[in-house]
């Protein structure tokens, strides 16, 4: 069983046109795990609906406690990018777990959007790795303590 966690972030962005801009809607995790064929046993939680600039230290303790709670051995979390770090970070103590972080530089419901590749490494990543907290992004797994995100570049890189 993998325990899917999201919490919100670009991955989780819709745009209102009326607006002009793009708030955070309903998890699009389990139609991409539908539509991919995604057949390994799992479950989608959706913790909350937050740009990760605005989670809170509270908000990082409850993704904390869902995560340690879990009966699962392996997680998936979909986060926002911007913050990414600073969640993977506070999840380091849970060692008992191979715990994934994964988001999108571009919403789901975009054409061009790197989310659905993200979320399918990022599966494969939560099957394959040893117990620990990573980063899994557009292709290359991240240590946390060792990782930022370039904004410039639209990608982590090593520290």
């Amino acid at each position: 069983m993998i325990d899917i966690f999201t919490t919100g972030g670009t991955i989780d962005k819709i745009y209102f046109d009326a607006l002009s801009e793009y708030h955070i809607g309903p998890t699009p995790l389990p139609d991409i795990l539908a539509e991919n064929n995604v057949y390994v046993p799992h479950r989608v939680t959706q913790l909350m609906r937050k740009d990760s600039l605005e989670l809170t230290d509270g908000d990082r303790q409850a993704i904390h406690d869902a995560v340690a709670a879990s009966d699962a051995d392996k997680i998936l979390v979909t986060h926002g990018t911007d913050t990414m770090v600073q969640t993977g970070m506070v999840l380091a103590d849970i060692t008992d777990k191979t715990i994934v972080l994964t988001g999108a530089m571009q919403p789901a419901t975009l054409r061009n959007s790197d989310a659905e590749f993200n979320v399918g490494f990022a599966l494969a990543a939560t099957q394959t790795l040893p117990h620990g907290v990573y980063i899994a992004m557009n292709g290359e797994v991240f240590d946390p303590a060792t990782t930022k995100k370039d904004r410039d570049a639209h990608r982590f890189i090593r520290a």
